[in-house]
């Protein structure tokens, strides 16, 4: 997205390559204002958006609106914003080779029958430029013409003529290139193209290579991503969207209530995290006779909070003195399968 509005405010590469090499002028400063407009917008929109993660998207987008933000939504927003604005718009490449773990994973799970970009050395060698007309069979030249347009279109400024790199990201870019300039020249395309290093030492056709696919090693791959699919959509499937907090008051452990019973106070926060409004009640269970001072119906708005303080009791007769385990169950009163139990220790003196 960066380099689009890039492209949008200064045009092609050449054109931008001009603009950056030419002396500052008004129409220089003009250009370049909007496209680093355009940036800080997009990358204030993106710390925005992942705020959003956290403080419901409405209440941010209100709060942005009548300038009535937190500090630390603030802060975070433009943390988020000027990260994203130094990776995407100076970076680049540089997180590419240095940042991003895939350049480091990918020579590890490579072999020589992996797919990748490819240049053909038996096709393309030796290179050097010739006339269009000229026959380089009888120059004794290869195909490739070595108008290093495949090294200028590449964003991590690497020549794919050299074998395979830690800095090539896969973006294809040379190959775009490469077709067009056989095009031009009337040779036929795929000089460099998707294949593998074995495919292009022995020649093989497509059939071949699809055939040597199915190996031990990308049929572990293959094993390993469905077991993760699977792991994820299952957890999606069975996700309840319902999460509980409970807090015990730290001023008193336990106190003796008027009726005589043995009082535990605990903070219960919730979580609606579906799209509708929601009422829950409270339960609890693990010791006999354990009751709630008051019955508690909690609502919650879509994607938001409910808060509301539980007073437990019991019996003095019921346990014995120290911390024994009980249990807090929140459920759903309009649909029973949306409940989670937490589970805690009521205190006995």
């Amino acid at each position: 997205m960066f380099l689009w509005l890039e492209k949008l405010a200064e045009g092609e590469r050449p054109k931008r390559m001009k603009l950056d090499a030419a002396p500052w002028s008004v129409h220089k400063l003009a250009v370049k204002t909007a496209k680093h407009t355009l940036w800080i917008a997009l990358a204030l929109w993106t710390g925005l958006t992942f705020v959003g993660y956290f403080t419901p998207i409405r209440d941010l987008t209100h709060g942005i609106l009548d300038l009535s933000l937190g500090p630390w939504e603030v802060f975070w927003v433009l943390f988020y914003g000027a990260a994203t604005y130094g990776n995407a718009g100076f970076m680049r490449e540089h997180m590419c080779k240095y940042i991003c773990p895939y350049a480091q994973f990918q020579f590890v799970m490579f072999d020589r029958d992996t797919l990748n970009i490819t240049y053909d050395r038996q096709r393309g060698e030796p290179r050097g430029p010739r006339r269009k007309t000229a026959d380089p069979r009888a120059e004794g030249l290869g195909d490739c013409v070595d108008c290093s347009i495949c090294v200028q279109v590449c964003p991590t400024g690497i020549d794919i003529r050299n074998g395979l790199q830690l800095e090539c990201i896969g973006c294809a870019a040379c190959i775009d290139a490469c077709d067009q300039v056989m095009d031009k020249m009337e040779y036929p395309r795929g000089l460099i193209r998707y294949s593998t290093e074995n495919a292009v030492e022995e020649s093989l056709s497509r059939s071949e290579i699809i055939r040597r696919a199915a190996r031990p090693r990308t049929l572990l791959y293959l094993a390993v991503f469905l077991a993760v699919s699977t792991a994820t959509a299952w957890s999606l499937l069975s996700r309840v969207p319902l999460k509980v907090s409970v807090i015990r008051d730290r001023a008193v452990l336990s106190r003796e209530a008027p009726d005589g019973s043995i009082e535990n106070v605990f903070s219960l926060q919730l979580t609606n995290a579906s799209e509708q409004a929601r009422t829950y009640r409270v339960h609890v269970a693990g010791l006999p006779g354990l009751r709630l001072e008051e019955a508690h119906e909690i609502e919650a708005p879509p994607a938001g909070f409910g808060n509301t303080v539980l007073v437990l009791k019991v019996d003095p007769e019921a346990a014995s003195a120290g911390a024994h385990p009980i249990q807090i169950t929140v459920e759903d009163i309009a649909d029973a399968s949306v409940r989670k139990t937490e589970k805690a220790s009521f205190w006995m003196p």
